[in-house]
């Protein structure tokens, strides 16, 4: 069966994160978001694959080439404009003429949902879409379904009937195609494809399939952290780079060539760092972190289950915790980020001017790419400061601060 995954968004809703790179390429537990989920298809020997892709933003085929690296046959196709998720899977008829497994590319799929999917499907015949039990409905598609059929869909509603998210994972026959070109606008002005399973399931079987494992849809910046989580569960161990003798190491550890760990440096996994990275002397990295190429994490600074994207740097006196630093991001000496509210509270992000529950009790800073952060900086929870801003020394920010922004 082959394989098709949408890739195309512009994942605004990632900001700062995906200001200058696809959601999809996103790193998370040492790989860009997509590579993880094409593994997971080639364990379940699914090799021919084509990504849907933005042409305003093709850095995807450019990063996965033809994918004979990874051991996959990948192609592309570009959606010249998006146009709703329905248009979206309406493209594969430009290269698909017959059974197709289709993925949204922002999420984590495990190996046990893709071969239930594909028995399901190769039993009955039937479109098979994966659903999930979740405890706040109102905020995802909803499968309304009886004895394993599909009812309807419903979108984002306030009275959902019931809590099984749409999880983004579909096997479809060729013959979805008639039915995406009946489909009509949505109030949001696209072709959803919510509409195209409600009005095929009218009239045709649709078949609900239980989504196995740990879900998580990578919808939001903060989500990136959970899905690194999951994703470093039962990492093994990989040294090509140099630790020295007085630095201590527990747990999983991933080390890239050329980097370093300096005496003094107390590493407790799974921790995975990329390449020429230096880490110590005398800090502190903590479980489900992850710290990109180029990077330095030097004398007396703390981090805890963040991810450090390519080039940033938290060098002297530094807490950073529950956070992305996106690349070439650099805090001052002494900059500390706080991470959780003194009212031991969820934290709630500004986005849009609008108030927004993470419903996570701990979460830092989002930074987009080079941020510079002055010396003694504080950096309250929930905080995200976009791309290019320069933050003085001694500031407190929170909030959200747009792109190209002075703070002092």
């Amino acid at each position: 069966m082959k394989v098709f995954i949408l890739a195309a968004g512009d994942g605004t809703r990632m900001r700062p994160l995906t200001a200058n790179m696809p959601k999809s390429l996103l790193p998370v537990a040492g790989k860009p978001l997509i590579q993880h989920m094409l593994e997971t298809l080639k364990s379940c020997k699914l090799k021919d694959i084509t990504i849907l892709v933005n042409p305003g933003r093709r850095y995807i085929d450019q990063e996965l080439g033809d994918g004979s690296h990874l051991g996959l046959e990948l192609s592309y196709v570009v959606q010249r404009k998006p146009l709703g998720t329905a248009n979206a899977i309406g493209t594969a008829r430009l290269v698909l003429d017959e059974p197709f497994l289709c993925i949204n590319g922002d999420v984590i799929i495990t190996k046990p949902t893709i071969s239930g999917v594909l028995a399901n499907f190769r039993k009955n015949g039937s479109t098979v879409v994966t659903g999930i039990g979740v405890d706040n409905p109102s905020e995802f598609g909803i499968l309304d379904q009886k004895n394993g059929k599909l009812r309807r869909m419903v979108e984002k509603s306030k009275n959902p009937p019931g809590n099984m998210a749409n999880t983004g994972i579909y096997a479809f026959n060729p013959d979805v195609f008639p039915w995406i070109d009946k489909t009509e606008k949505s109030i949001r002005g696209e072709y959803e494809i919510t509409d195209t399973l409600t009005m095929m399931a009218a009239q045709v079987d649709v078949l609900c399939q239980k989504f196995e494992g740990e879900w998580v849809d990578v919808g939001r910046p903060w989500d990136l952290l959970r899905a690194n989580r999951l994703l470093m569960e039962g990492l093994k161990s990989k040294t090509e780079g140099d630790i020295q003798p007085n630095a201590t190491v527990e747990g999983s550890l991933v080390l890239g060539k050329g980097s370093r760990i300096l005496n003094g440096a107390y590493i407790v996994g799974p921790v995975i760092i990329g390449q020429d990275t230096e880490i110590g002397p005398n800090c502190y990295i903590r479980p489900s972190t992850f710290i990109g190429n180029g990077c330095k994490v030097g004398n007396a600074t703390e981090v805890k289950n963040s991810i450090l994207m390519d080039g940033a740097k938290a060098p002297h006196h530094n807490y950073v915790g529950d956070s992305v630093l996106g690349r070439d991001t650099n805090l001052g000496s002494g900059t500390k980020v706080a991470n959780l509210r003194l009212d031991g509270r969820d934290i709630r992000v500004s986005l849009k001017g609008k108030l927004v529950d993470t419903g996570l009790r701990k979460l830092g800073v989002i930074t987009g790419d080079n941020v510079k952060v002055g010396v003694n900086a504080s950096i309250e929870p929930g905080t995200i400061i976009s791309e290019d801003c320069f933050v003085g020394a001694g500031t407190v920010v929170g909030g959200t601060i747009e792109p190209g922004s002075r703070m002092y």
